[in-house]
């Protein structure tokens, strides 16, 4: 067998690897479409080859038109089907050609026939399929090949005893129950009653369904390690059908020629030596071919080396380090999700347009928000140069017996994906959501994949565990405190958000965490927020995601209008300022005064009208009481409060000393409510009106610079609470140029 080229792992293979479909088919009306809608063709839906790391030239495509019916759950096989569905999308999406919802109690019944030539003695037929949500029950020619639990994982039968060749045609019947939001189970973000950041259920075939010829000793798995520092990948073969001990061979290609070979037992890990390995990063995705031999069995796939960890940075600060060099991570939250496919992008070129549109805003990340996407996703991840931050779908886990399901399905996630270069963290919680057990979760995650970082919770319910502390902020930016074992995150930030005629999935209840009226307004608050991250930077923050890539049912808060028709941000202007977040000329943050995210810190103040003169440097603040920072009531949202403060007004106090004066530019940090008025070395330098839910960041002007000096300086503050939350505390930072 030749070996496969790295660039047919992309191709498509011809139509005539599908079963026979007749072109009865058209879109269900209603939805939002986009353009690649129009290409969509039942005799070559998604025809592409699904599984780009595990190769086999022979396949047969089973996507295409199959019969479907809707019945109630302890029914049988129906006699009569209701129509036929266009697979691999979803039967609540416009693209199936059905768009019907799927009830708890119900299930969606599958079945078509496709022709087969007797094989040679020996072949075994594997059925595949990319991912079905949830539980299924697969039969071939009447006689059931297997069950499978799980929605976002691919699964696998071995159907050659359940074939008949002296038939005229074999038949597939899939059955399918999904709970949705009435069960326990991992479902992302869908729900039966969509509503808000919670969107339309998907049931059913949502990824490619396709037939596989097999020798009878064959590779089923590989796992791939590379190792930088030994300068070696390790590659671990799965064999079935054959004996103990039988003989590998793995082979690495740099193009067209072999940089290294090694022989290995089936089921051990073979190493093989590198003497001058490429390393894979997101300026040089650099990808070395693989072909794995056993018997007459043949399969090509990749690999990247690239290492993924945490360690300090030059000042002693803990960072997420790629190849042994911090980077700074910044990406979009990407939910994956199309108005007219739901789940399933509608061709294999929309599936990449989005990765198009992120690589040209120069983002280096993306999370993989709550979803798992088709293989040939990560593999353009791969290609291109993005690391990925993937998340387990989110799950209630109620019940005993849903954490076991859970630990089942997150396993089968990370065997499916880990061979994948591009992603460097796993994600098993988001925002508290069916969040149980961390500590055991995230041990066996690290256990089972050393080779990647493990982010105990995105956001709110972080546990102490794991390599990062996550935080959300809306619109922030903002970062946890520095920590000496874990590297500091913002899992999510931003949500800008722009509805715009034409474009939105629904006419009404479109809504993102800050609304705008256009796109100049738009363009500035987001820049604004840039300027901001690099502050946080400079002092620790590693790492940043925006939501997100594009708008989602009512969320208009994307980059990209919901049918990708229209990009809301200046691209150049965009990607230049993400620029900045990666250059080594980066910003040096230096905190001159700390706000109580980092610790409480001791300040003089007063609840009683002070005295004139109150904010200047030289004023006698001995008789007002000290408290620790900050000052409030605890109800109020995103507050730290240490010292009670229930007035109507307060005014704060605090010297602090410098080495030197600064020389860049002065920034707040500052969480107010309400209205808030700060003074340096008594000259006013910031009015800040109405109320903060969080801690934000203001650039001062440039008297603020030339108010501060050498030796003793003193910042005042005022606040005055009007109605609602109560709560005052402030830091002040300088930022300057790092030298590169």
């Amino acid at each position: 067998m030749r070996r496969i080229l790295l660039g047919a792992l992309l191709a498509a293979l011809p139509a005539s690897t599908y079963a026979d479909d007749e072109t009865t088919w058209k879109p269900a009306p209603g939805s939002l479409m986009t353009r690649w809608a129009a290409q969509v063709d039942p005799a070559t839906v998604h025809p592409e080859y699904p599984r780009p790391q595990l190769v086999r030239e022979a396949w047969t495509n089973l996507n295409g038109l199959w019969d479907y019916a809707v019945r109630p759950a302890d029914d049988a096989k129906p006699e009569a089907f209701d129509g036929q569905i266009l697979v691999p999308f979803p039967i609540q999406s416009a693209l199936s050609g059905v768009k019907k919802d799927v009830k708890p109690e119900e299930t969606l019944w599958y079945r078509r026939t496709f022709e087969l030539a007797k094989p040679a003695e020996g072949t075994r037929f594997l059925l595949h399929f990319g991912a079905v949500d949830w539980a299924s029950t697969v039969s071939v020619n009447g006689q059931v090949v297997g069950e499978h639990k799980g929605g976002f994982d691919p699964f696998t039968f071995d159907v050659t005893d359940a074939l008949d060749f002296d038939k005229p045609g074999q038949e597939v019947v899939v059955a399918v129950q999904d709970p949705t939001d009435a069960g326990s189970q991992p479902r992302g973000k869908q729900v039966l009653k969509p509503n808000g950041i919670w969107y339309t259920a998907v049931t059913g075939i949502w990824q490619t369904a396709w037939l596989e010829p097999v020798p009878a000793k064959r590779i089923d798995a590989l796992k791939i390690v590379p190792d930088v520092d030994a300068k070696a990948v390790v590659v671990t073969p799965t064999v079935v059908g054959g004996e103990e001990g039988d003989e590998v061979r793995v082979v690495a290609f740099d193009g067209d020629a072999v940089v290294a070979e090694a022989t290995g037992k089936a089921g051990e890990p073979i190493s093989i030596a590198l003497a001058e390995p490429k390393l894979w990063s997101p300026d040089s995705p650099f990808l070395y071919d693989l072909k794995v031999t056993v018997g007459d069995d043949a399969v090509g796939s990749y690999f990247g080396m690239r290492k993924i960890a945490i360690g300090k940075d030059e000042a002693g600060v803990l960072r997420l380090m790629l190849n042994d060099r911090p980077l700074f991570q910044y990406g979009p939250l990407d939910q994956g999700w199309w108005p007219d496919g739901l789940y399933t992008a509608p061709t294999d070129e929309a599936l990449k347009y989005d990765l198009d549109v992120t690589k040209r805003l120069n983002f280096n990340m993306i999370r993989k928000h709550v979803k798992v996407e088709p293989a040939r996703w990560y593999r353009y991840c791969d290609e291109m140069g993005f690391l990925v931050w993937q998340d387990m779908p989110s799950a209630d886990n109620k019940t005993d017996e849903s954490r076991v399901q859970f630990d089942a399905e997150w396993k089968a996630i990370i065997d499916a994906l880990h061979n994948h270069p591009s992603i460097v963290m796993w994600v098993p919680f988001n925002e508290g959501w069916g969040q149980h057990d961390t500590e055991r979760v995230v041990a066996w995650t690290k256990e089972y994949d050393p080779s990647r970082l493990v982010n105990n919770a995105s956001g709110w319910t972080d546990k102490g565990v794991g390599d990062v502390n996550d935080m959300h902020n809306y619109p922030g930016p903002g970062m946890p405190a520095l920590e000496e074992n874990r590297a500091v995150v913002l899992g999510e930030f931003g949500g800008l958000g722009l509805p715009l005629e034409g474009h939105t999935f629904s006419a009404k209840d479109n809504w993102g965490y800050v609304s705008f009226k256009n796109t100049e307004d738009l363009a500035a608050r987001y820049l604004g927020l840039i300027d901001r991250l690099k502050v946080l930077a400079g002092l620790g923050l590693s790492a940043g995601v925006y939501t997100q890539t594009t708008d989602v049912e009512v969320e208009v808060n994307g980059f990209m209008t919901y049918d990708r028709e229209v990009l809301k941000f200046p691209a150049e202007a965009v990607a230049a300022a993400h620029a900045g977040l990666y250059s080594p000329e980066s910003l040096k943050s230096t905190v001159l005064v700390p706000t109580a995210q980092g610790g409480p810190q001791e300040w003089k103040y007063t609840t009683e009208p002070p005295a004139e003169g109150w904010n200047q440097p030289e004023f006698d603040d001995s008789a007002w009481p000290s408290g620790p920072s900050g000052f409030g009531k605890k109800e109020t949202p995103g507050a730290l409060v240490n010292t009670e403060w229930t007035t109507s007004d307060i005014h704060l106090r605090k010297a602090f000393d410098l080495a030197e004066a600064p020389t860049g530019q002065v920034w707040l940090s500052i969480h107010h409510d309400d209205e808030a008025e700060v003074f340096i070395n008594g000259r006013s330098v910031a009015k800040l009106p109405k109320w903060t839910s969080a801690y934000e960041f203001f650039p001062l002007p440039p008297e603020a610079v030339q108010a501060l000096k050498a030796g003793k300086n003193v910042i005042a503050v005022s606040c005055h609470q009007d109605r609602g939350g109560q709560y005052i505390d402030v830091g002040a930072i300088a930022v300057e140029k790092a030298q590169p």
